[in-house]
């Protein structure tokens, strides 16, 4: 899934090729990608569209008559020019045509079908799919970190990608981080020290800022495998920072990577759910 990095730097991309045209149409493909039933999409039609932003993983489509379109693109969406506009576009779900037939397609590849639209009259941050989304990691503060790493009695790796407490990381960011500050994936948030949380609080903003640096050099958002890492997707590669080599707990849906020289005293932490925490 695209993370905060990814997204803003889409909705860069966004902004500079349709900042100012008119939308002159959008078309629903798939009418259960549409989450809301008012307003319609189709009253942002004739709107300018001021600027797209991002707020978490979602993409917001902005019109100067109020309106917002917020775009989650889940696992598989992606929202790209669509140059062709066929009728039926393959895994197509939404398309938005703006002035001089500037047309945008937004897709879903994948078995999830999650990915889906949201339209918004006013904050969208009242409104799902963000009305209980945290405030993005971004912007917090380490005195905000730090409160909330205290009041979570939960793994640190679960607490970065919960977007109900802190929100714009996923997977690969919170290896990156973990990794970055020398925390084990399975600590207890709850006792993390005062240097830990600082050490957390720097690597967070220290691999965010260089993935947001990459993504900005690129024209569209690339595959997860191709971003840059020093422990995600690196699994029995050696540890760039020391000479152990980088390991894996197996999740249905997920993997954590860590160095247990670097994360965990040396200790090799179960590949199983109900692992043990350790400090």
């Amino acid at each position: 899934m695209p993370e905060l990095p990814e997204v803003q730097a889409h909705a860069e991309r966004m902004t500079e090729a349709l900042a100012g045209a008119r939308l002159d149409r959008f078309q629903l493909l798939n009418f259960a990608s549409l989450k809301t039933f008012s307003p319609g999409p189709d009253e942002a039609v004739g709107a300018t569209l001021t600027e797209v932003t991002r707020r978490a993983k979602t993409l917001q489509l902005r019109f100067d008559n109020g309106h917002v379109h917020v775009v989650h693109l889940m696992q598989g969406g992606r929202l790209r020019p669509d140059p062709k506009q066929s009728k039926k576009p393959r895994l197509g779900i939404a398309r938005w045509v703006f002035e001089d037939d500037q047309a945008w397609l937004f897709t879903e590849a994948g078995n999830e079908r999650k990915a889906g639209v949201w339209t918004v009259d006013g904050d969208p941050d009242e409104h799902p799919p963000l009305a209980e989304t945290a405030p993005d990691c971004t912007d917090f503060s380490l005195e905000q970190l730090a409160d909330l790493c205290a009041s979570h009695s939960g793994r640190i790796h679960g607490l970065l990608r919960d977007q109900r407490k802190i929100a714009g990381l996923g997977r690969m960011l919170s290896n990156e981080i973990l990794f970055e500050a020398g925390i084990s994936p399975f600590a207890n948030a709850s006792k993390l020290s005062a240097g830990q949380v600082q050490a957390l609080y720097s690597a967070m903003n220290t691999v965010v800022d260089a993935s947001l640096a990459h993504e900005r050099t690129l024209d569209d958002i690339g595959k997860s495998a191709d971003r840059p890492s020093r422990v995600h997707n690196r699994s029995g590669e050696p540890c760039v920072k020391c000479d152990d080599t980088v390991r894996t707990v197996e999740y249905r849906k997920y993997t954590v990577y860590y160095c247990p020289t670097d994360q965990t005293d040396g200790k090799i932490l179960a590949d199983n759910t109900t692992s043990k925490f350790l400090k």
